[in-house]
């Protein structure tokens, strides 16, 4: 699939700042079954752009407004190709202690920084559990949102694990961070991914998907994850697989992802720090445009 991608960013503020300092991720990545043809950024105020390759492997782009301004526009657009990932390994439980996994997946294992007791997940993580790590994740994505009611609004940017469990509804970056924690208690590698998804909107099912008559849609960043799964029973490497628990389904031509992390802060969209004792209001849109709007999702 192709895409053509506009992210457009508007800060707001009450009164004049200066030395307003950004930091941006938002370049889709370069992957097997993804590529970024084009990209650009346009500043207003006018800023200079730095570049660098974070620790996770995803474009970070920095920039100073020193000058003062009341407002700050990021207009960002990207064209980018999809294909089809291949099918997910079958590998057994047993692989999971293999040296290839364990080096491969080790600092995916960690315990998140809001993980909460075993005890307040353990029904959870026995809900999911199959007969292999595939099946596993497959239920997983069946399970969280049976469990959880996908409701924007119901929780922030700084919401926890626990807030979820407690309030029952979350967004896509909820479900992400339950869905890595539920994974590494079983001894499962996982990863946070931060991209776009082509579709209505994040509270839908597989076959809920938008229809190919529709060429240009308005969407929101989008949260999932990516897991470790080790290779087939004859051996092999193991591989990482996008699963997106919020659609109930594996990653697929649909998804552009722009970097992964161990969590949400390892890869924020945007981040930021202004002097001034003004206040700020972010307004952000996405529009995704499919290039090949005959082609089936």
């Amino acid at each position: 699939m192709n895409y053509d991608i506009h992210y457009l960013i508007e800060y707001t503020y009450s009164g004049t700042v200066t030395d307003n300092l950004n930091t941006l991720r938002v370049r889709p990545a370069n992957t097997a079954t993804q590529r970024c043809d084009e990209f650009k950024v346009r500043l207003d105020p006018e800023a200079r752009l730095t570049r660098h390759i974070d620790y996770f492997g995803a474009e970070v782009l920095e920039f100073g407004v020193a000058r003062p301004h009341d407002r700050l526009r990021i207009d960002i657009n990207a064209r980018v190709a999809t294909s089809p990932p291949p099918e997910p390994p079958t590998g057994i439980w047993q692989s999971l202690g293999a040296d290839p996994y364990q080096l491969a997946g080790t600092e995916y294992l960690q315990p998140a920084p809001d993980q909460p007791d075993d005890a307040a997940i353990a029904d959870l993580a026995a809900a999911i559990y199959g007969d292999t790590p595939l099946q596993t994740v497959l239920n997983l994505c069946q399970v969280v949102p049976d469990r959880f009611t996908y409701l924007p609004g119901a929780t922030y940017v700084g919401s926890t694990i626990d807030d979820l469990l407690a309030g029952g509804a979350g967004v896509c970056q909820d479900f992400a961070h339950l869905s890595l924690v539920l994974l590494r208690y079983h001894g499962i590698a996982a990863r946070y991914v931060s991209g776009y998804l082509f579709s209505t909107g994040e509270n839908r099912s597989a076959d809920e998907l938008v229809p190919s008559t529709i060429e240009s849609v308005e969407v929101a960043t989008h949260a999932w994850v990516e897991v470790l799964l080790p290779g087939g029973d004859g051996g092999g490497e193991p591989r990482w697989v996008g699963v997106d628990p919020t659609n109930r389904r594996l990653v697929g031509e649909a998804h552009v992802k722009i970097g992964h992390g161990r969590h949400y802060t390892d890869v924020p969209p945007t981040k930021g720090v202004y002097f001034g004792a003004a206040t700020s209001m972010l307004e952000a849109k996405v529009t995704m445009t499919r290039l090949d709007p005959s082609a089936a999702i």
